[in-house]
């Protein structure tokens, strides 16, 4: 299982699918915990009811169905599908709305959705979900890219209230590829993932929200910085340092 899950960390994002199913006909018994540890690219099915698509993960997974979080309604139809409580149905559409217009301002369009659940502390636990396709027939306002994807999981655990605050857990990680074609510089394909923590306590006081969204705005700014420097910043890099520019090149050419 840990061979397996250094192999999944070293796959590309696009590929990770094929990747698992492989895995799972090898290690059959290992199923759910395979399942339940590698992320995969977060895939989009239309809420027809209200018109709205919704993310498909593991936490709005019930058997073979996917619950919306618009409807709260599964699809395909489950009779005895989990469901949040009301308290917490009614906190999870309101994040969702919020999310939202945190999506369209940050990422200038894709598509969220956001997923709660009571867990056996006494507490609850969210997750907010970001599909981004940034490729010329993406969703995105910016469509330079042959292909490109940004999948962002936020998986947040939210302890019992302690007096007057409450401890949060925070697991991020974000999945990205991007391929570009150009006759100046030809194909290039970059993808990766990257994955981080952050526990904090918090003051109850300015709600539920309002902390979880502090958290995953301050995290994904280091995720992001991160990916520029790991992933952008190593690649300029190599290849500057094997392809250098021409008048670099012609600087190192000895005299003649």
């Amino acid at each position: 299982m840990e061979a397996a899950m250094g192999l999944m960390r070293r796959i590309p994002p696009k590929h990770t699918e094929t990747a698992l199913s492989a895995l799972l006909s090898l290690m059959p018994n290992h199923s759910s915990d395979l399942l339940s540890q590698v992320d995969q690219p977060l895939q989009v099915l239309c809420d027809v009811q209200c018109g709205k698509e919704f993310i498909l993960c593991e936490y709005n997974r019930d058997a073979d169905s996917y619950r919306s979080p618009w409807s709260n309604k599964y699809h395909p139809p489950l009779e005895d599908g989990s469901l949040p409580s009301l308290e917490l149905r009614k906190l999870e559409t309101e994040a969702n709305d919020i999310f939202a217009i945190y999506r369209d301002q940050y990422y200038e369009g894709g598509i969220s959705s956001v997923y709660m659940w009571e867990d056996d502390n006494e507490g609850f636990v969210a997750c907010f979900l970001i599909k981004k396709d940034g490729s010329k027939t993406g969703q995105g306002r910016r469509g330079y890219l042959e292909e490109g994807a940004w999948d962002a999981i936020h998986v947040i655990e939210v302890g019992p209230e302690e007096e007057e605050n409450t401890n949060y857990r925070l697991t991020s990680t974000v999945m990205l590829t991007l391929t570009t074609n150009n006759e100046s510089s030809g194909t290039f394909s970059l993808s990766g993932s990257i994955r981080r923590q952050m526990s904090m306590k918090l003051s109850v006081a300015d709600g539920h929200l309002c902390n979880m969204g502090r958290m995953i705005e301050e995290m994904e700014s280091k995720l992001r910085n991160s990916l520029d420097q790991v992933y952008f910043g190593k690649t300029r890099e190599m290849v500057c340092t094997l392809r250098p520019p021409s008048e670099v090149a012609q600087m190192r050419m000895p005299e003649s």
